[in-house]
């Protein structure tokens, strides 16, 4: 299928396979952001790539970002050159800048030693073409180029000294089918140095953490932004540049310290993504992943129907009135209203209710592994929304709504297209009074 506007598609969760064949009406003008330091002999090899890949010419841009080399890069006429000063590893720094004065309406990053194939940027631009909340990542393949090596095509030098591709990738790729099963985790797979998306969903992320200043941790934090806000992963293995060098486990002989390094980036990490499996089981994060937001009530309404929350999600954060938090010094994890704005934008899941709630004693850790389950399961495939019911109300309908922050992003972006489902499940949910008997829920007591 060809011919296909952006966005014309629709893509339930994150199957882009319905996707397959279809190709934009017109070739995108495309701006790829070559972020480069102190690598001139590799930087002329991709720069030499460039200039033949099979997409238009006149609809291709190349912006070299350099990160504070001593002396300028040269680069060829129509290669557009800027310079930033030498304040330590800033690869987010360069390609924010490079975006920022981006003119194609689809961005290519690369880095200065990894040199595309000829149909390098045809492949990895397609479905951000077709689809401008898409995500692609291509296939980097390493080798060890000697130099000047830069006049070989690369697609003839680099299986001529191909070096392995690192185990963990190429495994990640094949049991996610090229990232259509992707999850909240999935951000892993996701290479800076082999990455396309349109300059819009670039800018509705906020572009790269620019906090970021020393080698590792930038593509990922930034990725798992992207998937938050709905954004369709793929690999393309189609999509092919090769790396001047081994993967970064192969760069070092002393295993001690190439596990500090990963160490490190591990840190920095725990602190900016909270999801499962990136975080302690027992240390928590400062970056939020389930955020629940509750009506206004009475203190003791709200601290029994918080408690409830947090004894079935511990690391969740709970908004409530600012006057009501102020009652909770001793957990930061209850929040006030004027201070949570930047936790709800930042979290993976959100939880809503209109009406504060308890739970009869017998059903209680069903309806707390209930809450922890469907926290879990928005977000996957294309289910975007739980809304936990009381089946049989005593009064009015009582409904918690459990929402996966990627499809409530998709929503806002295609109101009638965002193709993720809900799915009502049963819960054993009491309204409470405005004045429930607080001792006897802390007690254990209360029914």
């Amino acid at each position: 299928m060809s011919g296909v506007e952006s966005g014309a598609v629709r893509v339930p969760g994150n199957d882009w396979t319905v996707l397959d064949g279809v190709r934009p009406e017109h070739p995108p003008f495309v701006s790829v952001v070559v972020v480069h330091y102190e690598q001139p002999g590799d930087l002329a090899r991709t720069l030499g790539a460039l200039a033949r890949q099979t997409h238009p010419q006149d609809l291709l841009e190349v912006i070299v970002v350099d990160d504070g080399s001593a002396s300028a890069p040269e680069v060829p006429p129509g290669v557009r050159l800027i310079r930033l000063p030498d304040r330590g590893f800033r690869a987010a720094t360069a390609r924010n800048r490079g975006a920022a004065v981006a003119r194609g309406s689809v961005l290519c990053f690369l880095d200065a030693d990894t040199a595309p194939e000829p149909s390098y940027v045809t492949e990895l631009t397609r479905l951000p073409a077709v689809r401008d909340d898409a995500v692609t990542v291509g296939r980097r393949r390493h080798a060890a180029f000697s130099p000047p090596a830069v006049a070989s095509p690369v697609e003839l030098a680099g299986p001529a000294a191909e070096l392995p591709e690192p185990a963990w990738l190429r495994d990640a790729y094949a049991r996610s089918h090229d990232l259509l099963d992707a999850d909240h985790r999935s951000y892993r797979y996701v290479i800076s140095s082999v990455l396309a998306c349109s300059r819009a969903f670039f800018a509705a992320t906020g572009g790269f953490d620019e906090s970021f200043d020393e080698y590792g941790g930038e593509d990922w934090e930034w990725a798992h932004r992207a998937f938050t806000r709905g954004a369709v992963l793929a690999h393309v293995p189609t999509a092919v540049a090769w790396h001047n060098g081994p993967d970064v486990s192969g760069r070092s002989d002393d295993p001690d310290e190439l596990r500090r390094r990963m160490n490190r980036e591990t840190l920095l990490l725990l602190n900016r993504i909270g999801v499962p499996g990136s975080v302690g089981r027992g240390l928590r994060s400062a970056a939020p992943d389930i955020v629940v937001t509750l009506p206004s009530g009475t203190p003791a309404a709200t601290a029994v129907c918080a408690d409830l929350i947090l004894e079935a999600l511990p690391t969740a954060r709970v908004v409530v009135d600012d006057a009501l938090a102020a009652l909770f010094p001793g957990d930061d994890r209850v929040l006030g209203r004027s201070s949570a704005t930047t936790s709800r934008a930042d979290a993976r899941v959100t939880v809503t209710t209109d009406t504060l709630f308890t739970v009869p004693r017998a059903d209680r850790a069903a309806v707390c592994t209930a809450l922890s389950r469907a926290t879990d399961d928005v977000g996957t495939a294309d289910l975007g929304w739980v809304e936990l019911h009381d089946p049989a109300p005593a009064g009015p309908a009582l409904i918690v709504s459990v929402a996966a922050a990627r499809a409530e992003h998709r929503r806002e972006r295609r109101p009638d297209a965002h193709e993720f489902t809900t799915e009502r499940r049963p819960a054993a949910l009491r309204a409470l009074p405005p004045e429930p008997e607080l001792a006897a829920h802390l007690g254990g007591w209360a029914d």
